[in-house]
């Protein structure tokens, strides 16, 4: 199984610090995934406006935000950033040694009562595809994930036919692809497959 060695670095977590203070949940060779703060939020509101090539690949087929609910989305962000959790649901990407939020991870359940979670990725800033930031974080969060949920029995990555990138990720860092709905999503008045991949917590840690 391919994966990158992390190590958990614990600092202190506050919220409200406009720098680099908060958690850092995982770190890599080049990246370090930690806790949101509020001097992300701005950059953060910025990718969320139309026309950013990220915003082309990511669930496309679902309506982007318009300036208001994307105003409301980053609020609701900050209120959350206030309440604190031992497994995080979203995490930031950034380079070792540097503040600049440059993408981040996240997971949401499928099914908690069956230990089931899908995980996901987004790369905002397009300078940074290619380079293997996208497998190192990945792996880094599947690795916390396991780690810190012993529970987890497995991991799902859900894309769509037209993300060859993130078809090519999954496959890299070892996912099986399980699913496949033909027809199941519209981008640009075309229909593309939706696809699933997923991996055992027993593939992963061996």
């Amino acid at each position: 199984m391919a994966n990158a060695t992390a190590r958990l670095i614990m600092a202190p977590f506050n919220p409200k610090s406009r720098h680099t203070s908060a958690m850092i949940r995982a770190a890599g060779e080049r990246l370090v995934l930690r806790d949101w703060n509020v001097g992300d939020l701005p950059m953060y509101r910025e990718w969320l406006n139309p026309g950013h090539a990220w915003l082309e690949t990511d669930a496309p087929y679902y309506p982007q935000f318009t300036p208001d609910e994307a105003d409301e989305h980053v609020a609701t962000f900050l209120e959350n950033l206030q309440v604190p959790v031992d497994v995080p649901t979203r995490l930031v990407i950034a380079r070792t040694g540097e503040e600049k939020l440059i993408g981040s991870v996240s997971r949401y359940w499928i099914s908690a009562e069956t230990h089931w979670m899908a995980i996901g990725i987004a790369i905002f800033d397009p300078e940074e595809w290619g380079s293997g930031v996208g497998f190192e974080a990945m792996s880094l969060w599947i690795s916390f994930l396991f780690d810190a949920m012993p529970e987890l029995a497995r991991l799902d990555l859900q894309t769509w036919s037209g993300n060859v990138g993130m078809i090519k990720l999954a496959q890299k860092l070892g996912f099986s692809e399980e699913a496949k709905y033909r027809k199941a999503r519209i981008v640009n008045a075309k229909y593309y497959d939706a696809i699933g991949f997923g991996v055992l917590r027993e593939e992963w840690v061996g």
